[in-house]
């Protein structure tokens, strides 16, 4: 799936993706709430924090190949093109 809103992910997933989501675009408005909507399903407060170690290390790594002008693999196909 290209979005994940329109993917068919539990609440559960959903949750974390909007985690993600925030946390990569805006993660200057995180406040403890975002944390406790991840704990209202079922999260605990170890996978929580591996969830944001993920999340931000992604980031991070993005950002270091793209500030570099890395260019991608050519054994990676684009996302959503069928195997030749």
């Amino acid at each position: 799936m290209r979005d994940w809103r329109s993917a068919p992910l539990t609440l559960a997933d959903r949750a974390l993706c909007e985690l993600a989501a925030k946390l990569t675009r805006h993660n200057d408005q995180m406040t403890s709430s975002d944390l406790d909507a991840l704990r209202a399903h079922g999260f605990d407060d170890r996978a929580i924090h591996d969830a944001v170690q993920v999340i931000g290390y992604f980031n991070y790594i993005n950002r270091i190949a793209h500030g570099l002008g890395v260019e991608p693999e050519t054994f990676v196909r684009p996302w959503g093109k069928p195997n030749s």
